[in-house]
């Protein structure tokens, strides 16, 4: 297998329909461009805090929410460090959104979903 010597880290991330479109429309390869109110992507590092986003932000914003899971390059993530958003179990990763495309060159394989809720 290409890539076994690589380690991964895995990361979820809470969205809406409209991201999950996009995501789906990049063949579950890449996350799409910030918009301009966006500056920053986040990644989460914990699939109950991701969940708990979507089922209870997501949904009472766009009607639906989604949590999605993928690998990315560890190496890579070194250069983010862990933000701690709240408790010790909210952590995420602060991507800059001009960084998104380097980023998406280091997923390792495809996004996933994994949850759904509405």
């Amino acid at each position: 297998m290409p890539h076994a010597h690589r380690p991964t880290t895995t990361l979820w991330r809470p969205t809406g329909p409209k991201e999950l479109d996009l995501v789906r429309d990049l063949d579950w390869r890449a996350w799409p461009p910030r918009l301009p109110e966006q500056p920053i992507f986040y990644p989460v590092l914990n699939e109950d805090y991701a969940i708990r986003i979507a089922r209870d932000w997501n949904v009472k914003h766009d009607g639906a929410g989604f949590v999605t899971r993928f690998e990315v390059d560890t190496d890579f993530l070194t250069r983010y460090p862990v933000q701690q958003a709240g408790g010790r179990t909210i952590l995420e990763l602060w991507v800059p959104a001009e960084e998104l495309d380097d980023f998406n060159a280091h997923i390792v394989g495809k996004i996933e979903l994994v949850h759904e809720f509405h």
